[in-house]
């Protein structure tokens, strides 16, 4: 069991090391599609508003100001006007604050966390723990629930749960170099997401980013998703990607 174990996780990791890497997996029977960076040799950026201040709302509106995305997904939720739930944090100046507090819905679901982007590479923190200065983020996203704290699932996750539905989320390794980006291509419980991070992709810390808007753009996969317009981006700019 333990060979077949590792033999079906080097089927879901890249074969060498590359900059950024798209692919499409399955795992236990299910879909996700996924985009790894090097996020110690890559510069992950987030993007909320334009020069004028208007929440830029889709991936086509950042290449306008920005220049082609190696890769790019939605990274967090917002209220009606797009303004993040909580922490957002974007080259080093914060534009939102971190809620700490538990609250309705999945965001409030604790323990949540951020994405932590810093030249370190980057983390998932929980948010209590950056509270108390656990990491310094250049740039920051908050979102909740965590799918994974220190290869632990979530204490509220059940194997049995019915609730179904495509979620996108991100883990990343302890050490900072890997980020991997996921979505799911069928509805899939928050306790199967967390464990494709965990045992699918080897990763210690996950944080959900979404359901009912999650959205990806990959050009190496042929994929440019659309819907209703975003709040927090994450992505990988073409220029600061390296061959």
């Amino acid at each position: 069991m333990r060979v077949a174990a590792l033999a079906a996780l080097a089927l879901l990791l890249p074969a060498t090391a590359r900059a950024l890497d798209c692919r499409d997996v399955t795992w236990e029977g299910l879909p996700f599609a996924v985009c790894e960076v090097d996020a110690r040799a890559e510069r992950l950026s987030l993007f909320l508003n334009d020069a004028g201040g208007q929440p830029y709302g889709s991936f086509a509106a950042v290449e306008a100001d920005h220049g082609p995305l190696a890769f790019a997904m939605n990274a967090g939720m917002y209220h009606e006007d797009r303004r993040p739930v909580g922490l957002y944090r974007e080259a080093g100046r914060d534009l939102a604050p971190l809620v700490t507090q538990p609250g309705p819905g999945n965001f409030g679901l604790l323990p949540n966390g951020l994405l932590c982007l810093s030249g370190d590479g980057a983390f998932v923190v929980e948010s209590l723990a950056y509270a108390a200065g656990a990491r310094a983020c250049d740039s920051a996203t908050q979102s909740g629930p965590l799918l994974v704290i220190g290869s632990e699932l979530h204490p509220r996750f059940l194997p049995d749960s019915d609730s179904r539905h495509i979620r996108n989320g991100v883990g990343t390794s302890a050490d900072g170099s890997r980020a991997v980006f996921a979505i799911s291509d069928s509805p899939v419980t928050f306790h199967e997401f967390a464990r494709f991070f965990r045992d699918g992709l080897g990763l210690p810390d996950a944080l959900y980013l979404d359901g009912s808007i999650s959205r990806l753009y990959a050009p190496p996969l042929g994929r440019d998703d659309w819907g209703l317009a975003l709040g927090p981006i994450v992505g990988l700019l073409a220029a600061d990607a390296r061959p």
